[in-house]
């Protein structure tokens, strides 16, 4: 059996590309840690350090830095996402 991949959210929490990940995720029934830098402020700092970027969202699968919410829904239309997530495909 795979374990479920560790998938980390940088954002806020009324953004609608955050709003946007959060929803794609939670259709999937992914868990992941939602750091909402307007209510948890010194995760941007965190988030900057990681990413070098200041825009959200960013989304982290497993530690590696995968980009924004335009990234997910690339890796969504080419069918990496569920692997990615480790929910595996279609035997």
């Amino acid at each position: 059996m795979t374990m479920p991949a560790k998938v980390e959210i940088y954002g806020t929490s009324n953004c609608k590309k955050c709003v946007n990940v959060r929803e794609l995720l939670d259709r999937r029934n992914v868990v992941y840690i939602d750091y909402l830098i307007d209510l948890m402020p010194l995760e941007k700092d965190e988030m900057i350090r990681r990413t070098g970027l200041k825009y959200y969202p960013q989304i982290f699968i497993n530690d590696k830095h995968i980009g924004g919410e335009e990234e997910l829904l690339t890796l969504e239309a080419d069918g990496e996402l569920d692997e990615l997530l480790g929910l595996g495909g279609k035997d």
